[in-house]
């Protein structure tokens, strides 16, 4: 699939995300995801993509009354799309509020393929090991770990936590280059 259509997908998952954001912050944060990826699609392509997509089933379209077009993402359009915005992750580096984020696990033999897979992805996003299944990391990511834990089908295996004390966090420290 292009880049223009894993973009379209995207758009119309954030539709569904701003259903899902409660907070005026969340909310606006969407929109202007949205706005930034919105003004990158090259226009000439759009509608060849959105049919594309119509003929893939990943997307339904409904004519309106009023002579416009609402598209909508179908649950197979979902899928595609999560697996993209999983995959381009990244948690924001911000300034550091002195807390630790903790992600302990225990996830039984027969999740070991997700239970792989989040530690993969755990230290791709920049996570630091303490011990075999607790990770660290000094950045707000809460929403960004509840979306992996509901990616993989985790949620009761996964505990998430902020810590304002860890005993000997200067090798840690040093490791995310924090003050």
């Amino acid at each position: 699939m292009g880049p223009t259509k894993k973009k379209i997908l995207l758009l119309l998952l954030g539709g569904v995300l701003l259903g899902f954001t409660y907070s005026p912050l969340g909310q606006r944060k969407v929109y202007r995801e949205i706005g930034k990826e919105w003004k990158r699609i090259d226009r000439e392509n759009l509608t060849r993509n959105i049919h594309a997509l119509h003929k893939s089933n990943h997307v339904s379209i409904k004519r309106n009354s009023e002579r416009s077009y609402t598209y909508i993402l179908s649950d197979t359009g979902k899928s595609k799309a999560l697996i993209y915005q999983f995959e381009q992750m990244q948690i924001p580096k911000h300034t550091w509020d002195k807390k630790w984020r903790l992600v302990a696990f225990d996830i039984p033999e027969d999740y070991k393929r997700a239970r792989d897979a989040l530690r993969r992805k755990l230290q791709k996003l920049g996570f630091r090991e303490l011990q075999k299944s607790v990770f660290v990391f000094p950045y707000e990511c809460q929403n960004e770990i509840k979306f992996i834990v509901e990616f993989f089908g985790i949620r009761k295996y996964v505990q998430y936590g902020i810590l304002e004390f860890i005993d000997n966090d200067q090798s840690l420290r040093k490791i995310f280059r924090l003050s």
